[in-house]
């Protein structure tokens, strides 16, 4: 093989070299007179033209899609988990107390005031609020809107769960109206509450039984707001809730 020839096939690999594995097939020409500025130049441009395309590909949308279905399964499995907690920490570990201070304790089931004589708490009977123009029929009916959102909460749990993964839609419809339930009575709960007790409770005195009471509200309203959604985007195919293997999932 002659010097022209080694020359010539030192070119051509070099363009080989670059046009290789990277590039895809239809994309390759062997340029015979080609010195290594010029394949290097055409290897540089086939790369950015390459990478723009790949840059400018419609996949984003498809991309949203699945993380917006991984985004909603992760919110229908941690709000029910995160009101449930705040409702059972406020009306059960701390017996739903609104105000619970040393000279002062007043919840919707006790109703302690400070005994200046005795320097002591002096708690309240049920059969004796009405002496203090506190009605029982409003205090049990506070009682029992406040406390049936608890239950509603768990049993919207254990039907997202369950809607989850028979793929129910009906499932959905009835969480929806559930959390719509859960979201009107408890606060008509703590207004009756209120409306009975306002004279002997100040705003400072709040405590965190009702903070944690506001927070499992909004995300019980933020928890509906994400049913809805999910139903309204899925009428199409009511049984895909769930994210399903997809070219992006199967990489």
């Amino acid at each position: 093989m002659g010097q022209r020839d080694v020359k010539n096939s030192h070119q051509l690999s070099v363009v080989a070299v670059f046009s290789g594995p990277m590039l895809s097939k239809g994309e390759i020409v062997l340029l015979p007179n080609c010195t290594e500025e010029m394949c290097y130049e055409l290897f540089k441009r086939t790369m950015q033209l390459k990478f723009q395309s790949i840059v400018a590909k419609p996949s984003t949308g498809l991309q949203w899609q699945r993380y917006r279905q991984c985004l909603l399964l992760v919110s229908h499995l941690c709000l029910p988990a995160l009101y449930t907690a705040l409702l059972f920490y406020a009306l059960v570990w701390e017996a739903g107390s609104i105000v619970s201070l040393p000279t002062k304790r007043i919840g919707f089931y006790n109703f302690c005031l400070w005994n200046q004589k005795a320097e002591e708490l002096d708690c309240l009977l049920f059969k004796d609020l009405e002496k203090v123009g506190i009605s029982k029929t409003a205090l049990v009916l506070s009682r029992v809107c406040v406390y049936s959102t608890l239950v509603l909460c768990l049993f919207v749990a254990t039907t997202v769960l369950q809607a989850l993964w028979f793929k129910d839609r009906d499932g959905w419809k009835l969480i929806r109206v559930l959390l719509a339930a859960g979201g009107l009575i408890l606060p008509a709960g703590l207004a009756l509450f209120t409306l009975q007790t306002w004279r002997w409770i100040h705003v400072a005195e709040l405590g965190k039984v009702i903070v944690a009471l506001a927070v499992a509200q909004v995300l019980m309203l933020l928890h509906e707001i994400v049913t809805v959604v999910h139903l309204a985007e899925s009428k199409e195919t009511p049984g895909e809730l769930l994210p399903q293997k997809g070219p992006l999932l199967s990489i």
